[in-house]
């Protein structure tokens, strides 16, 4: 097993309370409604796509007013992020330079066209992580997203790192085991593996390649 795929969200880093801050000021701007968002709410929304969240957060908008709103909300985080990170996880960068030794590092998430390439930036890990898809690249379930990127990279074996039930039955679509991130965003019943620690994903690794 040397091909670990990533989730970003809960697993990488939490950018939850600047996310929050920019999708209040394009919610106000475009439809004059506090929307009073914070890291919290989002936390329980994150790994959901763009239009699932709107639907959520912009009940009362028609089809093609939420898209809109949507686009500027992703439009004003790209800008915030552009100017402050989100916070990683306590040993992430550390770890993930160590498994770019004997791994191969991909990213998948869903999340727009930028937000990949922007945290790869800010962990300067752009170069050892070696391809990535998004939900905004595909407009694909993050199942499929994942089968894509496997098979564009002529990945036979793979294993994700996420932390929701969604990742979980992404994996299950695509046929690879998960790793449960248990201190990030959300809960998974019955996870194939569990890591309470970023850390403690290289001796899982290891310990999986032994057997």
């Amino acid at each position: 097993m040397k091909n670990i795929i990533f989730d970003i969200d809960g697993t990488l880093w939490d950018s939850t309370d600047v996310v929050a801050e920019s999708w209040n000021e394009a919610i106000l701007e475009k439809t004059g409604v506090k929307a009073n968002l914070d890291g919290d709410k989002l936390k329980k929304l994150f790994g959901k796509t763009m239009d699932e969240i709107g639907r959520i957060i912009l009940p009362d908008l028609d089809d093609e007013k939420r898209a809109e709103v949507c686009k500027a909300c992703y439009d004003y985080e790209d800008a915030y992020l552009e100017k402050k990170s989100g916070t990683f996880y306590d040993g992430v960068i550390d770890t993930l330079n160590k498994l770019a030794e004997n791994y191969n590092l991909y990213v998948v998430s869903n999340c727009q066209v930028g937000y990949i390439e922007t945290t790869l930036r800010y962990a300067n890990m752009t170069d050892k992580v070696k391809d990535h898809l998004c939900y905004g690249d595909t407009g694909l379930h993050k199942g499929e997203t994942i089968k894509l990127l496997m098979k564009n990279n002529n990945i036979d074996e793979a294993i994700y790192v996420g932390d929701t039930q969604g990742d979980f039955e992404a994996c299950e679509i695509a046929g690879i085991p998960m790793i449960f991130a248990n201190y990030g965003f959300g809960k998974v019943e019955n996870p194939d593996y569990i890591i309470n620690d970023i850390k403690e994903l290289p001796a899982l690794m290891d310990e999986l390649n032994k057997k």
